[in-house]
Order: structure tokens, then C-alpha cells, then sequence
């Protein structure tokens, strides 16, 4: 499980709540509800929190699986 360095923590902040997020294993969770009631989960890769709301994460890797494998042509 990557650790996120405590001071990184110190300046995150969710950009669904704005509050501050704190680690739960390989997640980064917001400390304030979000819309719907869930306080709001964020993965962490390779180290890396990825920090997009649910739903643009979503559309996101949707976009990636499908779209590298043809180069468009001008």
C-alpha cells in the first residue's frame, strides 16, 4: 500500500467538498460528505492520487481504453 506523505496530505483537498482528504489504504477519502451523502473515494496509482471526481474518472477511462489504438489522419 503506497503512503502518501503526510505533508502532501496537509495541502489536498477534495474538488468535490473542499475538505481535507484523509488515507484509508489504497484510497484517499474526503473528510465531508459529498452530494449524494458518501463521503467521496479517490484511488491512488503508482503513488499518484488521482484526484477527478467519480463520474470524470469514469468518462475518462472510458476514453483511454478505446481511442489509442487509431491515430487519426489529417
Amino acid at each position: 500500500m503506497p503512503k502518501v506523505s503526510p505533508e502532501l496530505l496537509s495541502i489536498l483537498r477534495c474538488p468535490v467538498t473542499g475538505s481535507p482528504l484523509v488515507q484509508e489504504g489504497d484510497e484517499l477519502v474526503s473528510t465531508t460528505a459529498g452530494p449524494d451523502g458518501e463521503k467521496v473515494r479517490y484511488a491512488i496509482e503508482d503513488g499518484i492520487p488521482l484526484l477527478l471526481p467519480p463520474e470524470l474518472l469514469a468518462a475518462a477511462n472510458a476514453a483511454s481504453s478505446g481511442q489509442h489504438d487509431g491515430a487519426a489522419k489529417a
